[in-house]
């Protein structure tokens, strides 16, 4: 690869074994090699700009997790050397809770769950990036409910106007990938399920899911069939109704040894005007920014993985409630 360490055989090895060495070789210090200066990293809950930022923000975990470990399930991407990569990459974390923190004194309890970071790369740096952690899953684990925790986390940080203000079209910040993916077929399918769904066709997921499909959603739900799906998709929807959806970034791949796959990074913009997943409305004005994983087999839609982080999402409506 043109303008990387020769170590990494392809862009997915670069992925993964940069996220061993940085986490779990306690490689911390190579972030200053392999990030660039002015990052730009996005995550529900915040933006995160410059290397220092990432830096610290990794130690803080660390020293929460100690023993975390983060197992590459999938890296999807598209585009060359020369003009940039962009990976999306899935990941199983396991961790133990053995330090006080952000989710407050150690508890020994011991997790497991999702993560989608998006980042593109060039000369061996990423140089922007999304991040996607199941945070529901994660406060879950620790005996918390979501909401819960987004109320405490307001209270934590120093009230409504002190706070860490969640990412939204306002608080973002531009950064070097300007890019939307490519123009793969299975991209293509994949974007005109979600659309479809998002546009109330819920039909679609009878026709275009396998009828033995496995299903990866936020919270830590596994669920089989189409039922879980329709059901999910549903609650999502039906909370934000006239909400605006858009998919930000569309990757499709057909590898050998692998099932035609692709990665989406999408987002919900609008109110909370509507009964569904998240309760009550409240008119709070929510951005949702989510990525989808799907693969293909002969009947349909046989793997999806899709995450959101709930927390953040509560927190935009509790600093709408109170």
């Amino acid at each position: 690869m043109k303008g990387f360490d020769e170590k990494f055989r392809d862009f997915p090895d670069y992925i993964i074994g940069i996220t061993k060495e940085i986490w779990e070789d306690r490689g911390i210090a190579t972030l200053t090699r392999y990030y660039a200066p002015d990052i730009v990293v996005r995550s529900p809950a915040s933006v995160v700009t410059g290397n220092a930022g990432v830096i610290a923000a990794t130690l803080a975990t660390l020293a929460e997790f100690p023993d975390r470990t983060l197992l590459a399930e999938d890296v999807i991407w598209a585009g060359t050397p020369e003009d940039g990569m962009l990976s999306s990459h899935r990941i199983l974390s396991t961790a133990t809770h053995l330090a006080d923190g952000v989710y407050g004194k150690a508890s020994g309890r011991k997790l497991s769950y999702r993560i989608i970071a998006d980042c593109h790369a060039i000369d061996n740096r990423i140089d922007d990036e999304w991040l996607i952690r199941d945070q529901g899953a994660i406060v879950r684990q620790m005996g918390l409910d979501p909401k819960d925790y987004a109320r405490d986390l307001i209270a934590r940080e120093g009230g409504p106007e002190a706070c860490v203000r969640p990412l939204t079209p306002e608080t973002d910040r531009p950064g070097p990938y300007q890019g939307r993916g490519n123009d793969d077929a299975w991209g293509r399918r994949h974007a005109d399920i979600l659309t479809r769904i998002m546009n109330a066709d819920m039909a679609v997921i009878p026709a275009e899911y396998d009828r033995g499909c496995q299903l990866e959603y936020p919270g830590g739900v596994t669920g089989h069939g189409t039922g879980p799906a329709d059901r999910f998709w549903m609650g999502l929807r039906a909370s934000f109704p006239s909400a605006t959806f858009r998919i930000e970034h569309v990757i499709g791949r057909d590898d050998p040894l692998m099932p035609p796959r692709a990665a989406i990074r999408w987002s919900l913009t609008g109110r909370h005007d509507g009964w569904g997943a998240f309760g009550p409305p409240t008119g709070a004005q929510v951005y949702v920014l989510g990525a989808s994983h799907a693969e293909f087999g002969p009947w349909g839609l046989r793997r999806e993985y899709t995450l959101y982080d709930e927390t953040a999402i509560w927190k935009q409506i509790v600093l709408k409630t109170g």
